[in-house]
């Protein structure tokens, strides 16, 4: 139909005088929504009003309308696409209030991805890899075709060991350096190894405090504040520490000076292990270099890093830079033969360093990340100065503070205006701690997006944001 439906037809000419009293209107419009569909007063494929239209309709406000709309969408009442409004789920078939679905269908595919840690697709370096992949496939040796060394293969070891020195302040030799599959696939292989219990910031990845507990290593949150990870709440109970020193993750903000000499120090002290997973530590913007933990102490830390940002996380290439005494015990994990990482891969990587390429890349990206960053502000400033966005000297998203209470409703709203971003306390540790209210935000990943798409999903999230 090209036309959407009036607002008796809706919601039935007595609901406007039943919204104008003291309830929840929200819940009350929602209700109202149901049941219209459930009567079959609205028919799936029918297509609703603006919020705006149906707020002004109403005499409600427009967050009131565009918030009852969102929940629908995620309760597969509603559907909404990107151009067409928002229409009466297909599924969504007249029933009795005795025979609800139990299961509502899914919200519609986002239009436009905001969430964080995946770099831009299309500004892979195809030529330079493929330049590089010949280069290396014609010097390979005979034993890059046989049984894979799980240490790795020992020219990309050495590529990365100059590397990683000569930009992170790293302290290895290429025999301390172990490749694996990616920053999970190290943390898997530590866990095995070091055993538990492990400390970790109270905000970071549930992918890998799940991975870890998925090999019986427990952990236990640390607070986070201005200046990183409270690494003084370190007991000698903890057998690591998983920080993000160069950007803590998701919050922004490198670790304090004081700190990094003060968990260096409790590593020594207690005989732990600092698993310092290098995220982000390439990406910075508005700082001078932060060189990585590993160099104060190289035999109590062990720093983890790939490529999945600044290539693609489909190499499947990371390392580990271990202390010496844990290389075996990790290679001994790991299995007598390579079964992860691809050596024609590895070899093409190791060229990828070598030659300069991978600086270039990085460059590259970092100016474009960059841009990228400068137009969200840009935009927050104009269209939601009251937003406060943190975290942006480094890394490829940033975190947006909002008001107490409104973090859900934000996701929601951001879900009705075909955004995929995360809230967050996506990332907060369950057994965290903080002391006070919980912080309220969205983390907006600005890397994804395509050139072209870029602008209209920032108008689009600005939309989605609370009102001052």
């Amino acid at each position: 139909m090209n036309s959407w439906v009036n607002s008796a037809e809706v919601l039935g000419s007595d609901l406007p005088l039943e919204l104008s009293g003291t309830g929840n209107r929200r819940a009350l419009l929602m209700d109202a929504l149901r049941e219209a569909v459930r009567s079959g007063r609205l028919a799936p494929g029918a297509r609703l009003p603006p919020y705006r239209s149906l707020a002004a309709d109403l005499g409600l406000a427009r967050n009131t309308v565009a918030d009852a709309y969102a929940e629908l969408v995620a309760e597969g009442w509603l559907a909404a696409r990107q151009g067409s409004g928002t229409r009466v789920a297909e599924r969504a078939v007249p029933v009795t209030p005795a025979h609800r679905p139990r299961t509502p269908e899914r919200a519609a595919r986002p239009v436009h991805d905001l969430v964080q840690g995946q770099p831009d697709p299309s500004v892979f370096p195809r030529t330079a890899w493929v330049a590089s992949a010949r280069r290396a496939l014609a010097a390979a040796p005979d034993d890059a075709f046989g049984p894979g060394d799980p240490h790795g293969r020992p020219e990309l070891r050495r590529a990365l060991a100059g590397y990683l020195a000569r930009v992170r302040g790293v302290r290895a030799a290429p025999d301390r350096i172990v490749v694996c599959s990616g920053a999970a696939h190290g943390l898997r292989l530590l866990a095995e190894v070091v055993g538990g219990p492990w400390a970790a910031e109270e905000y970071g990845l549930p992918f890998h405090r799940a991975l870890l507990a998925s090999h019986g290593v427990g952990t236990r949150p640390l607070g986070v504040d201005a200046d990183g990870a409270r690494v003084d709440g370190l007991t000698r109970r903890d057998r690591a520490v998983l920080l993000t020193p160069a950007h803590q993750f998701p919050t922004g903000g490198p670790l304090h000076p004081g700190r990094r000499a003060a968990v260096v120090d409790w590593a020594r002290a207690t005989g732990g292990l600092v698993v310092e997973d290098d995220y982000d530590g390439e990406f910075r913007y508005d700082r001078q270099p932060v060189g990585a933990v590993q160099g104060l102490d190289p035999e109590h830390v062990v720093l983890v890093g790939s490529v999945s940002k600044s290539l693609s996380p489909t190499l499947r290439i990371g390392w580990m830079v271990l202390p010496q005494r844990l290389v075996g015990p990790v290679v001994t994990a790991k299995g007598e033969r390579e079964q992860f990482s691809s050596a024609t891969e590895q070899l093409t990587l190791a060229d990828f360093v070598a030659s300069g390429a991978y600086d270039r890349q990085v460059r590259r990206m970092r100016q474009r990340h960059r841009r990228r960053r400068d137009q969200l502000v840009a935009a927050l400033e104009r269209r939601a100065p009251h937003v406060r966005v943190t975290g942006i000297a480094a890394g490829l998203h940033a975190v947006l503070e909002l008001p107490h209470g409104t973090e859900r409703s934000a996701v929601r709203a951001a879900a009705w205006q075909g955004l995929a971003v995360e809230g967050l306390a996506d990332y907060l540790h369950p057994g965290a701690g903080l002391g006070g209210e919980p912080r309220d935000g969205l983390v907006i990943g600005y890397a994804t997006p395509a050139e072209s798409a870029y602008p209209e999903a920032l108008e689009a999230l600005c939309r989605a944001l609370p009102p001052g």
